[in-house]
Formats: C-alpha cells, sequence, structure tokens
C-alpha cells in the first residue's frame, strides 16, 4: 500500500490527540445575522455553506465510458475483494452471487454490476466532483542479506519498541484512528522521525531485513508501501508494509518546488531522482523533509501483486488507493480520468483495494501500474485530473 498506501499511513501521536481534545471542546452557537429592517446599513454577514456530503445517488448513464470497458479485469479483483468482504453483512450476497455466475462474458458481467450495484458519485467538501489521480507501482531493487558494499542502505523490519494504540478501543468516537509512539519512562512519546530514526539505525542491524544499493529507491519504495528485492543470484523476495512511525507524509517534491529547486512540472519522481543524483551532499536534508518512515515485513515472491490495505493481492491497472474514510475498500469503483501527461481519456472499472497516507479526500485515488520499470515511469508521471463512482449493493444507505 502506498504512503502515499497500506499504502498505508497513521496520525501523528500529537496530532490525534490535539484531535481529539479538539473534538471535545464546546462551541458557542454562532450569532444570528441582523435582520436587514433593524440596521438597513448593517454589513451583511455571510453564513458559510455547510460541506457537501461525499456521496451522491447517481444513475449507470451518467458514468463516463460506462458500457465501453473489458469488465473481466475488474471482476476477477472484486472477486479478490470479497474474500475480505464476505465478512460484512452489507457485502455478503453480492459476494455469494458474483461467485456463482460461471464463465459470465462482457455483456453479461456488465448486466451483472448493472443488477447488483447502485452508482454514487464521490463528491468534495466544496461540492465539486473533480479531484486528484496519482499513481504508484511496485519497485524491484537491487539488495543483499549482507551489509556490503554496495548494499549499504537498510530495509528496516518492525521496531520491537514501536507501540501501537487503537483509540477506537478506548474511545469509540475515535474509531478508525491508533497512536504510534514508544515508552519512555513510564510516558508514551511520539516515535523516532525520519531524521531521528537514521541516526538509530546502526544499532538496529538486528532488526534490518536487507540491505539496498539506493537511498533514493529505498525512499520511493516507503512510499509505494511494497517492493521487491532481487540478488546477485537473480532471485527476488517482496517486502509488504508492516507499520509506520505514526509521523504525517509530507511530500519532498513539495520541499523541493518551494525552495525553488525545481518547477512544479518537474517535480516528478523522475525529476526528484535527477535532482538527488545531481545534489548527492543534500539528499538526506531532502529525505528528512518527510518525517514518516516505513517498516517492512519480508513475504515470499508470488505471480500475484502485492497486498494491499485489504490484505488481499493488487491488480495491475485495476486497483486503486483511497480514502476509506469516504469510499468503501474494497467495493468496484468508475475511475474517469486521463493517462500521465496526456490528455487521453481513461475511464476503467476499479477497485479500492488500498488505501495511503497521501491519500486524503472523497475524490482522491492512487492507481496502481503494477510492479517494475516500465509500471514506475507511468506511476510517476501521474498527475490527473478525474473523477470517481463508488458502485455500492442495492441497499446501501449513506450515513
Amino acid at each position: 500500500m502506498k504512503t502515499g498506501h497500506s499504502s498505508r499511513f497513521g496520525r501523528s501521536l500529537i496530532g490525534a490527540v490535539l484531535l481529539f481534545l479538539g473534538g471535545c471542546a464546546v462551541q458557542p452557537p454562532a450569532p444570528p445575522a441582523p435582520a436587514a429592517a433593524a440596521c438597513p446599513v448593517c454589513p451583511v454577514i455571510e453564513v458559510p455553506k455547510p460541506p457537501a456530503k461525499p456521496l451522491a445517488k447517481s444513475a449507470w448513464e451518467a458514468l463516463p465510458g460506462w458500457g465501453e470497458d473489458d469488465y473481466a479485469p475488474a471482476f476477477s479483483a472484486f472477486l479478490g475483494s470479497c474474500n475480505a468482504l464476505q465478512k460484512r453483512p452489507m457485502w455478503r450476497e453480492t459476494c455469494s452471487a458474483a461467485r456463482s455466475l460461471e464463465s459470465p462474458d462482457n455483456a453479461a458481467l456488465r448486466a451483472w454490476f448493472e443488477a447488483q450495484l447502485q452508482p454514487w458519485q464521490l463528491i468534495n467538501p466544496d461540492g465539486g466532483s473533480e479531484g486528484l489521480v496519482t499513481g504508484y507501482y511496485e519497485p524491484i531493487l537491487k539488495g543483499s542479506r549482507e551489509h556490503k558494499s554496495p548494499y549499504l542502505h537498510p530495509v528496516s523490519g518492525l521496531p520491537g519498541d514501536l507501540i501501537d494504540v487503537e483509540l477506537g478501543d478506548l474511545y469509540p468516537e475515535l474509531k478508525s484512528m491508533r497512536l504510534r509512539g514508544r515508552i519512555e519512562g513510564r510516558k508514551l512519546v511520539p516515535y523516532y522521525s525520519r531524521a531521528e530514526w537514521d541516526k538509530q539505525e546502526e544499532k538496529r542491524s538486528d532488526e534490518t531485513l536487507l540491505w539496498v544499493d539506493d537511498a533514493i529507491d529505498l525512499f520511493f519504495m516507503q512510499i509505494q508501501g511494497s517492493g521487491q528485492i532481487q540478488f546477485d543470484d537473480g532471485n527476488r523476495v517482496r517486502v509488504s508494509y508492516a507499520d509506520q512511525n505514526g509521523h504525517p507524509y509530507r511530500s519532498i517534491g513539495r520541499w523541493l518546488i518551494d525552495k525553488g529547486e525545481l518547477k512544479a512540472d518537474q517535480a516528478s519522481m523522475q525529476g526528484i531522482k535527477a535532482w538527488a543524483k545531481a545534489h548527492p551532499s543534500r539528499l538526506q536534508e531532502m529525505l528528512n523533509q518527510n518525517p514518516s518512515v516505513v517498516f517492512f515485513r519480508e513475504l515470499p515472491l508470488t505471480q500475484e501483486g502485492p497486498p494491499g490495505a485489504l490484505g488481499v493481492p493488487l491488480t495491475a491497472e485495476r486497483s486503486i488507493a483511497i480514502d476509506a474514510r469516504f469510499t468503501s475498500l474494497g467495493a468496484p469503483v468508475w475511475l474517469s480520468t486521463s493517462y500521465p501527461n496526456s490528455e487521453r481519456i481513461l475511464t476503467r472499472l476499479m477497485v479500492a483495494q488500498d488505501t495511503g497516507g497521501a491519500i486524503r479526500g472523497p475524490v482522491r485515488a492512487d492507481f496502481f501500474w503494477g510492479s517494475g520499470f516500465a509500471a514506475g515511469s507511468q506511476a510517476g508521471k501521474m498527475r490527473q485530473k478525474g473523477r470517481m463512482w463508488v458502485l455500492m449493493p442495492k441497499d446501501f444507505v449513506p450515513k
């Protein structure tokens, strides 16, 4: 999953506590606007509009390009989602119906989706229906199990002193929020930031899974949330998201733009890597701008994609990462966007199978392109506008 996933990240300890405290504060009622007749020269007080509801009931004919897709890859990915969704009462009948289909053709699949599900358009708080669609992928890095040149950069496993607290277990109103920290004396304090963790790595070699040859590639693997490590003998293993240090994701691309080091259209993954190569003495300074650190677990390499936040393998060009506060994790999603650095239309049935620390808001998606260099080339360039419709069971009622 990306930090943009799984993948992919919790709020900081301090931020979560402040949010909780803020939520408990009693807000005084807004003063009424003065009556025009009583005060003809008073300024007009504009009452702000409440934020738009994130879901608006839609119709199939409103989905751009619906009826022109090949539904089989998304249907197969949805069947994978059902391994997790079948435990939820709302999806049980839909998943059962999906499994009962026998060798359906494309027309039958389209008819099945239309009979079983209802499209809901995702809407931003300001009422707009357009949002940001980025891309991610599973990188392949060169590495070793031994700490030797050129494999000098550690792929860190889950630290033994990282404490994970599910706030919903204590406060139901904070469901889906968690704290990550460490014990210092008798206090739970924020876990090490990236800059602090860099000083910890030497004494934590027993928690290191593998070693790789490139620090910036390792950084981007953390952003993606998973990757493959190829050894000198050609064998590979997969590493997947295990946890995160609790600090918020910060974009190093935005930092480079704000510093005047790159223009906005240069701040792609490729542009950032080029800048890092040209400024090796400032590499750690740049990386430390993102305090978030991802820790990995090692998995055997299979023919399937890496696991996402739903716990099922991702499908190249059919899985997306979403903000699970607004889009039901595991649900099919109709995506209307364009190809990277292009105006060529990309409309496709996707499945919401991942999350990410940088994926925030109703109309926001991260498009999984697959594994390897070609997928990375597409993912690194993708920053497109898009619209989204989540497909939910017929009896779904938004809260």
